[in-house]
């Protein structure tokens, strides 16, 4: 080549039978003689990967020539001082060069203009501040500024949905889901007719027909739990009929003896619906009250019990079988590990609620109180948003240490001292409040008993409605006590499970969920007695919503109000929930 020799960077864009896209063939060309080297070629992927295939001996980087096309180079979000925190190129572009035009860019803004663009020789900054960072989209001169500013809002609007808060670690955190967004945005330099619906389906990657499959199955599976529901109240209802004609119980099934009545064989059935995710209850075999043959397995009990306790005189240490039981359900029962930040935050309340049995709240009150424990001392000087959307008149009281009129004011928990820290690694109670009332509408469970006497004992029925519908209860349990020395009960309609209980001579209704999709259910068994020999009746649950709507949305710092990540963890329990 001559003297004035001048190489030109030339592109060439041909479509190939490559799976990721389009070839893009790259020479240098010398314009006094016309000669013109290898072309270099690579082929450009979905995500504007490059991959080269045939490579020139001349090393020329092609962003020259691109400056005089209308495309995006690169969007990056950076901090204030320059720095990258994840970009995302659009051409070939090396680390150096993406990092020294970021490094630049805080040197060029003036910060006596509004402007939200800067430009220099060859590229146009187009930039919005987001807290302590900036969003950049990098393009050339060429380009249409009103399209960059469109583009840059959906940049922009892209990032909190993928981070909860605009701070370094976050983005770094999400980095690869955000480039795959960008992806989505961007392609080979070109804003995608895309809007932010159209992003979160494609980076989701939703399927439909997934869907349709799990509805299927779940519909399959509550179909066969109610046909065997069915059958077992079918059962039921033939051994009952039986038992009031005075005939013998029909046996069912064959266990080489006709001595299983449908009672028994009914309560088979109904312990195979129990949900698998719940803490299986073996339900009592039903025993009639009837003369039958089958008061003497009662009478054997009694003589396994009276020589059980001869054992005990005599020194030997018996562990009880249904003991046992209740410790290994105790322990499916636990709640799995909560994910702790470096801020946490416990809610708790606990009701004591006394009714009558003729209806009529006698008592109710509740308390509550919000614990924070902070894990790591850069984050002692902090604030706490609580938002209140309690209207039945709860009594709030805050720490002696907290700021009193900051909290009246504007829902802020805060020392009174802002200088001051919370206390590390410790549980610190910071807002507790009390409510109490005999208001019947504010009963958040009612449970309803009514014993009626028939011939041969009381026919009792007991029904549960949920009156707070925003709540979720879990692991709820209905206790009623049974006269001694009765046997057990006849359970007839029931939704849920039920556990009868010899030794403390009671009947626990179980139910895994009741919120506002199974708000009501009832129970129906007979049982020889008077009928005030069935209460007080005693309820116990846990729910992971708070009564109160009392909540903590979101924790900042004292120095500049920046977003701190939070964890919360809410407890609603029962103290003493009594129908006497």
């Amino acid at each position: 080549m001559g003297q004035n020799t001048v190489l030109t960077p030339l592109y060439i864009l041909v479509a190939g039978p490559s799976s990721c896209g389009m070839w893009d063939a790259a020479s240098t060309c010398d314009l006094t003689s016309g000669a013109m080297s290898a072309p270099r070629i690579r082929t450009l992927g979905h995500h504007s990967g490059a991959r080269e295939l045939n490579h020139s001996a001349t090393e020329l980087a092609p962003i020259f020539f691109l400056m005089q096309l209308k495309v995006l180079l690169a969007a990056a979000v950076c901090t204030k001082a320059g720095k990258a925190i994840v970009s995302r190129q659009f051409v070939e572009m090396t680390r150096t060069r993406i990092e020294g035009l970021l490094a630049a860019f805080p040197k060029l803004m003036n910060t006596g203009k509004q402007h939200t663009f800067v430009e220099t020789e060859s590229v146009r900054y187009v930039y919005q501040p987001m807290e302590k960072l900036y969003m950049v989209l990098i393009t050339t001169k060429n380009s249409n500024i009103l399209e960059d500013l469109e583009t840059l809002r959906l940049f922009s609007r892209v990032i909190p949905e993928y981070c909860r808060a605009l701070e370094e670690n976050e983005i770094s955190e999400h980095c690869f889901d955000l480039i795959f967004a960008f992806d989505e945005i961007v392609a080979l330099g070109y804003r995608e007719n895309v809007n932010l619906a159209q992003i979160r389906t494609f980076t989701e990657m939703d399927s439909h027909e997934e869907k349709v499959f799990r509805a299927v199955r779940e519909t399959q599976e509550r179909e066969a739990k109610a046909e065997m529901r069915r059958k077992a109240k079918e059962l039921q209802q033939a051994r009952r009929d039986a038992e009031r004609q005075g005939k013998k119980a029909p046996g069912f099934g064959g266990f080489g003896s006709s001595a299983v009545s449908g009672g028994s064989t009914a309560a088979m059935i109904t312990e195979t619906i129990i949900e698998t995710d719940k803490p299986k209850v073996a339900p009592a075999p039903a025993r009639p009250s009837g003369p039958s043959k089958a008061l003497k397995l009662g009478a054997k009990g009694k003589e396994v019990d009276n020589f059980v306790d001869k054992l005990k005189s005599e020194g030997e240490t018996i562990v009880s079988s249904n003991m046992g039981k209740r410790t290994s359900e105790a322990t499916k029962v636990h709640a799995p590990p909560i994910n702790m930040e470096s801020v946490h935050m416990k809610i708790e309340e606990k009701i004591t609620l006394t009714c009558g049995r003729d209806g009529g709240l006698q008592n109710m009150e509740l308390h509550g109180m919000i614990m924070l424990r902070i894990s790591d001392d850069k984050f002692g000087r902090i604030r706490l948003h609580v938002e209140n959307d309690d209207k039945k008149g709860v009594q709030l009281q805050t720490h002696p240490n907290v700021d009193k009129k900051l909290f009246t004011a504007e829902s802020l928990i805060g020392l009174k001292n802002p200088e001051k820290s919370f206390p590390v690694n410790s549980d610190v109670g910071v807002l507790k409040w009390r409510l109490q009332t005999t208001e019947e509408s504010f009963i958040p469970l009612t449970i309803n008993c009514w014993p009626s006497e028939s011939g041969n004992g009381c026919d009792v029925n007991i029904e549960y409605e949920l009156q707070e519908e925003n709540l979720e209860l879990n692991d709820v349990v209905i206790t009623i006590p049974l006269p001694s020395g009765v046997g057990a009960p006849v359970i007839g309609e029931i939704d849920g499970e039920y556990r009868h209980d010899s030794r403390r001579n009671t009947l626990e209704w179980c139910l895994p969920v009741i919120d506002a999709k199974n708000k009501s259910g009832s129970l129906e068994f007979s049982i020889a007695g008077q009928p005030n020999d069935f209460f007080p009746v005693q309820v116990s649950f846990i729910s992971k919503k708070n009564y109160c709507n009392i909540q903590v949305t979101k924790v900042t710092q004292v120095d500049g109000n920046s977003p701190v990540r939070f964890s919360t963890e809410t407890t609603f329990l029962v103290d003493k929930y009594e129908i006497l």
